[in-house]
């Protein structure tokens, strides 16, 4: 299902987003877990576009992606698998603008999304999804092969 107004519409990640995606995560992932992890060998060296581009070609990948575009640009995107929502990233130049707030909302709205995991320290990603209904849990899981905490957010 496509959600569409005047000026944007979320719809299907298609293989011709592939590289729009990649640069997106690469560039969001940085700036937002640099600070966090503290790894620039990972930050800078294994978060590369073209492995992640090649990684999220993935049929099984893919096809559980829903991008943002308005403008003809893919501003957003996210990742909903079941009812869970894997991932939410939004071009760092375009934050601010709401996109974030109607990813989220098409996957509660249009997907049943109800459950997402986010990281410990990633405060204002937190604050974000308890804006939109997510509330904290006690579940808590180690991030794999790093010593921080992902957090269980359900509606």
């Amino acid at each position: 299902m496509e959600q569409t107004s005047n000026r944007f519409l979320i719809r299907k990640a298609s293989v011709e987003d592939i590289s729009r995606i990649a640069e997106i995560l690469v560039f969001v992932k940085r700036m937002n877990y640099r600070a966090i992890f503290r790894n620039d060998a990972v930050s800078f060296g294994e978060i590369q576009v073209i492995p992640v581009a090649e990684q999220y070609s993935k049929p099984e990948i893919l096809d559980s992606i829903w991008v943002y575009e308005a403008e003809g640009i893919v501003k957003g995107l996210i990742r909903i698998v079941g009812k869970e929502v894997v991932e939410l990233y939004v071009e760092h130049f375009f934050q601010g603008q709401g996109i974030g707030a109607k990813l989220i909302e098409f996957a509660k709205k249009e997907q049943d999304a109800k459950i997402l995991w986010v990281l410990e320290k990633n405060t204002d990603a937190i604050r974000f999804y308890e804006t939109h209904g997510f509330h904290l849990t006690e579940n808590r899981i180690f991030e794999e092969g790093t010593p921080e905490y992902k957090v269980l957010m359900e509606l």
